[in-house]
């Protein structure tokens, strides 16, 4: 049992606030899963040619200037501002040389996320905990997605938090469970998508890299991951345009959609919608089963 709630304000004026909705929201799912909590932040897009990497530390005194220092000799323009125990990096050099060469020299740190705007902070603890301890309340974005998990089939650990994100801009959230996951992690090695855990979570981010490695538009991509996906789940995937819900074909795990002029949201349960503002007026309903629901700018 997982929280998920996600947030796309249609309209520039809410986007400063989203940090501060997106917090509210988050808290309203803490019984769902007080183990670690999540969000995944679409904000400060960068020019052609630069990417940004959300890098996550283990020690809680990472030594993020040493870190910035050998980075500037790789890349003399490479900035680095860090939040306690995850820092954004902007770079010029293509993601590929970024991942290669943060794997060889700054293996003590995880790369949560990559792509031109999104940045993922994650921890273990509840969601309160984990919005002060990273400052969820003061940034602002265009969209964002964020989870609390229960872990049930992995370790209580930062990397088996969600969101996962395994290509440019592209995250997911997940409450449910696979069944075929291990099948399918072996056939995506073997395709090139690099993971790192045994979340069958990651497993089903990865899935959808793949897909739209391959050519697939997000919806199309979803299409498949009906037939291909096995087991319980609703999904909820963050891009740098927006956001889609996809529940399986008999969708036992709970989800609820409402939309106004000002924003569309999606939750878990109801109460964390009814924190934003507007809520007693939206047009809300429940995700039909295997339907692919995407709003995007």
């Amino acid at each position: 049992m997982c929280g998920i709630v996600s947030l796309f304000p249609k309209q520039p004026e809410l986007e400063p606030r989203v940090g501060a909705l997106l917090a509210d929201m988050l808290c309203q799912m803490t019984e769902r899963g007080p183990d670690s909590a999540g969000f995944a932040l679409y904000r400060d897009a960068v020019p052609d040619g630069q990417v940004k990497l959300t890098l996550q530390s283990e020690s809680a005194r990472a030594d993020w200037g040493d870190l910035h220092g050998r980075l500037r000799k790789l890349d003399g323009h490479a900035t680095l501002a860090d939040h306690g125990n995850h820092a954004v990096v902007l770079t010029a050099i293509t993601p590929a040389e970024a991942l290669a060469w943060l794997e060889a020299n700054a293996s003590d740190y995880r790369v949560t996320s990559w792509g031109r705007s999104i940045e993922i902070y994650k921890e273990k603890g509840s969601p309160e905990h984990v919005i002060e301890q990273l400052h969820l309340r003061e940034l602002g974005a265009t969209h964002a997605l964020g989870h609390t998990r229960m872990a049930t089939e992995s370790a209580v650990t930062t990397e088996h938090s969600h969101p996962f994100s395994t290509g440019l801009d592209l995250c997911l959230v997940h409450n449910g469970s696979l069944s075929n996951h291990n099948r399918l992690r072996d056939r995506l090695t073997e395709a090139g998508i690099h993971f790192q855990t045994d979340n069958d979570s990651e497993v089903a981010a990865g899935y959808l890299t793949h897909r739209l490695a391959e050519g697939d538009s997000l919806e199309q991509a979803l299409d498949h991951a009906i037939r291909d996906l096995d087991g319980f789940y609703t999904f909820a995937i963050g891009t740098r345009d927006g956001f889609a819900v996809l529940r399986d074909p008999i969708a036992c795990k709970p989800a609820v959609l409402a939309e106004t002029d000002e924003w569309v949201a999606m939750a878990s349960e109801f109460r964390a919608i009814a924190t934003l503002p507007g809520a007693e007026t939206a047009h809300t309903w429940e995700p039909e089963p295997a339907r692919v629901y995407s709003w995007e700018r």
